[in-house]
């Protein structure tokens, strides 16, 4: 059965909730067992868990490795990480020469 990863966790509960999925109103949990009652839902062909992005480290299914891959191509990442680099070589070059002296 799947975890969804959201950044809006509640309002994807609304929207299963309004085509009348029963989320969080306390029905047995078969298979999602770790998942809090308040995000789950259970559907006529299986379950769901919705977690939100600060839900990360109670996931199950997934976990922050398996994210990675996403974050490294993202431009914002790459620059930041570029600047930190070069800002660091820099660093260490001054730092290095000052030894020197």
């Amino acid at each position: 059965m799947p975890e969804l990863l959201t950044k809006h966790p509640e309002i994807a509960l609304q929207v299963l909730k309004s085509a009348d999925i029963q989320c969080g109103r306390g029905k047995p949990q078969k298979i999602l067992t770790t998942c809090p009652q308040n995000q789950f839902c259970s559907l006529p062909g299986g379950e769901l868990c919705i977690y939100g992005t600060n839900d990360l480290p109670a996931m199950r299914q997934i976990n922050g490795w398996d994210l990675l891959p996403n974050l490294v191509l993202d431009p914002t990442f790459v620059f930041i990480f570029a600047i930190l680099f070069l800002a660091g070589i820099f660093l260490g070059m001054r730092i290095g020469t000052g030894k020197r002296k």
